[in-house]
């Protein structure tokens, strides 16, 4: 499907419809009046026979106890078998209701009170928040930032999990905000790493579907044949990929029978039945009928991403966008613009934009953006050319 007709077919309003996005800008910006390019999720309706699902079920009238059928089974393990090269088993999935739940649950289920848990950093946020909410020692481990290409450090890596007696790696793959897709090589450095000094890998692969670049997403349990399988959690969704994070319903997915069993005492402890009956419905006919609704979403994120640097280099040419290989967001570096103190007025008062700002991502990331590009063209061209013109107008920073 072409992004023209993606767009015309899924478009959607979306503002009035209580959507975090578009409606609670005030509540979190101050101002209700700017273009949210922050929060990643899409002006895009679901595929068209999730939405059919879900009117379905609807129609049936009752929403009581349920359970999640093999029919449900199939169309995800399908999924992952031709879209990722991962044969999942049937009794490895567990569910959540939500990535950052699942986070939350493993972090305080699988270390204790005090132990460190690393994340690499700038990562998504949450990541910070599951740690340290959970009265963990939170340990960043920088990324290497070459022009806006980055990549692991790896000595730093081994050193800062040695040095601090890790317990847990939390791991962005495809990596939230700075868009890479980790090479297998890369992913086999670092989990070799890990096993080496017997950190637990937990590995956030909600953006696997959203691959824009060349490389090819590699699920960390199936690296190396499957050699780090037994020391990998993987956490992912059909929310992000098919734009359904209201229905709350995500996957955790473990081979080890070991880790199997910790991971369902630690969460009987809690209401663990995550069984969202539509959000189910949702997901199996996202994963069943979905792949035509996928192409089109991914070649609007490339028109989009093609746009914003075009638009960006001819009137900012020296603000750095990262290469996009994979999700839908964009990492901007404003500094050789912009002083960080200067950012959040620019382009909130200037730019008239909503953002998620560099600092939430970790220390060192002040003028830095991230943009959401999973969303209309015009909503691109507005965001690109305001960047631009007031960049342009704005000039180097003196500082």
């Amino acid at each position: 499907m072409t992004a023209e007709e993606f767009c015309r077919r899924f478009g959607v309003e979306r503002r009035g419809t209580d959507c975090v996005k578009w409606d609670a800008l005030e509540a979190r910006f101050g101002d209700p009046g700017l273009l949210p390019m922050w929060i990643a999720d899409m002006e895009f309706k679901a595929p068209e026979q999730t939405v059919a699902a879900l009117q379905a079920r609807a129609a049936h009238g009752a929403f009581g106890y349920t359970f999640t059928p093999d029919s449900y089974y199939r169309a995800f393990i399908g999924w992952e078998k031709r879209r990722h090269g991962y044969e999942i088993k049937k009794e490895w999935l567990r569910f959540a209701t939500g990535v950052v739940s699942a986070l939350y649950w493993l972090v305080g289920g699988f270390t204790a009170p005090g132990d460190a848990v690393a994340v690499m950093t700038p990562v998504y946020y949450p990541f910070h928040s599951a740690v340290r909410d959970n009265g963990r020692r939170l340990v960043c481990s920088a990324l290497v930032n070459t022009d806006g290409a980055y990549t692991v450090d790896f000595a730093r890596l081994e050193r800062d999990l040695a040095e601090n007696a890790v317990k847990m790696l939390i791991l962005c793959s495809p990596h939230n905000p700075v868009g890479r897709v980790w090479t297998e090589d890369e992913l086999d450095r670092l989990l070799d790493i890990c096993l080496k000094h017997r950190v637990l890998v937990v590995s956030d692969e909600i953006h696997q579907d959203l691959v824009t670049g060349e490389n090819k997403h590699v699920p960390s349990a199936i690296v190396s044949g499957g050699k780090y399988a037994h020391n990998v959690i993987t956490l992912n969704a059909p929310s992000k990929t098919f734009n359904l994070a209201g229905l709350l319903n995500s996957h955790v997915v473990i081979e080890d029978d070991g880790l199997r069993r910790k991971y369902d005492a630690e969460t009987g402890k809690i209401d663990r039945r995550a069984g969202n009956i539509m959000g189910l419905a949702a997901g199996e006919a996202a994963y069943a009928y979905g792949e035509d609704w996928l192409d089109g979403l991914l070649a609007t994120v490339r028109e989009n991403d093609e746009y914003l640097r075009r638009r960006l280099k001819a009137e900012a040419p020296e603000l750095i966008v990262s290469p996009l290989e994979g999700t839908y967001l964009a990492w901007l570096d404003l500094r050789a613009y912009l002083r960080p103190d200067e950012v959040a007025d620019f382009i909130g008062k200037r730019c008239r934009l909503a953002v998620d700002y560099g600092e939430w991502f970790g220390a060192r990331c002040e003028g830095f953006i991230r943009l959401n590009l999973a969303t209309l063209p015009e909503h691109v061209r507005r965001a690109a050319d305001s960047l631009s013109e007031n960049l342009k107008a704005h000039g180097k920073s003196a500082g």
